[in-house]
């Protein structure tokens, strides 16, 4: 010891602040890592049919969804289009991509994502964290489905926090217009309506995020403690983490498909002064997707999403993982001693 007292640890061993830290670290891997995947999908999309000016296009990097507006034909869109038919595949698309333009643009659209997903991303996972420590103290033979309760909780806390950042950010991408246009908009608006009017679209977001999060968090526990039998292990590895990440992030992004489609079809609808209707509920939008394409149209491009969201949950979660295991084991040095910590 060197007279110096540890700081204050939650009851799974690290504090608060490391918990923001351990969650932040795990959002900037995620967005590094995934943004370049949907920045190659945008390229390939619109090589094969190119976005008209002012058409909408939702951009998504893994932990936010984006609507860009082609408002100039591509000038001002966060994609460049090549040549018809210069690109011939994903890999090749990587290749030339950065050999045209430079390894950068392959992080196009980054920044948006790390001003607002990076303190959602902290809210969500020290609220779920901090839940799930309180909560398994006080449900005791029901403790099973702390992670589904703490789950969809964080996520309703961390959503509703963000939506009006987001609201602000689909707006100023969705028309070209000042800061001081928008915060007229915004002051209109509010004066009509009221300050609930920040959080339009929220519903729709819920639906989609909330019953993901729970499903995420209860199939990541489960198949990480099947993971752990299987192996005859006590210790959570990383390889354990990164694949009940991937596996549990998957079945969730496919059940809460439709809600995903709805929540797209409202945002690129913001972008249309003529179609949109914020009037609409969730239900209703269904069931006019339902009535234009079937039953289908609500599961429309959920193969994309499951290829983006595996390594996405997979990415965030290992490295939250990693990092709460380090700040633990520097909380136990701290108190015990680094040779006491070897001994055991």
């Amino acid at each position: 010891m060197n007279g110096q007292s540890p700081p204050p640890a939650a009851s799974n061993g690290i504090t608060p602040l490391q918990q923001i830290v351990a969650s932040c670290s795990g959002a900037l891997l995620t967005s590094l890592f995934v943004t370049p995947l949907d920045v190659v999908k945008i390229r390939l999309q619109a090589q094969t049919n190119p976005f008209p000016k002012g058409t909408c296009f939702v951009y998504c990097n893994g932990l936010m969804d984006h609507i860009c507006v082609c408002e100039n034909g591509n000038s001002r869109a966060w994609y460049k289009a090549l040549p018809p038919g210069h690109l011939n595949g994903t890999a090749d698309a990587f290749v030339k991509i950065v050999r045209v333009e430079g390894i950068t643009s392959l992080w196009s659209g980054l920044p948006p994502t790390l001003v607002m997903a990076v303190p959602a991303t902290v809210i969500y996972f020290s609220c779920y964290d901090q839940l799930c420590s309180s909560l398994r103290t006080r449900m005791g033979e029901h403790a099973e489905t702390v992670p589904l309760v703490a789950g969809a909780v964080a996520r309703v806390g961390s959503a509703t926090v963000i939506s009006p950042l987001e609201l602000i950010r689909t707006k100023l991408q969705s028309e070209r217009q000042s800061y001081r246009q928008l915060m007229g908009c915004i002051g209109q608006a509010v004066q009509s309506e009221g300050w609930l009017s920040l959080w339009r679209g929220l519903g729709a977001t819920l639906l989609r995020d909330v019953p993901f999060s729970a499903l995420y968090w209860y199939n990541y526990e489960k198949t990480k403690a099947w993971l752990c039998d299987r192996a005859e292990s006590s210790e959570v590895t990383s390889s354990i983490t990164f694949i009940s990440g991937a596996a549990s992030g998957s079945v969730a992004a496919i059940v809460t498909s439709p809600f995903d489609v709805v929540k797209t079809k409202r945002q690129v609808e913001l972008g249309d002064l003529k179609a949109v209707n914020w009037s609409s509920s969730t239900l209703s939008v269904m069931r006019r997707i339902v009535a234009e394409n079937g039953i289908r149209g609500l599961f429309a491009g959920f193969m994309p999403r499951v290829i983006k969201v595996a390594p996405a949950c997979a990415i965030m979660i290992s490295t939250y993982e990693f990092g709460k295991a380090y700040f633990h084991k520097c909380n136990q040095e701290r108190t015990t001693g680094p040779l006491d910590t070897i001994n055991t």
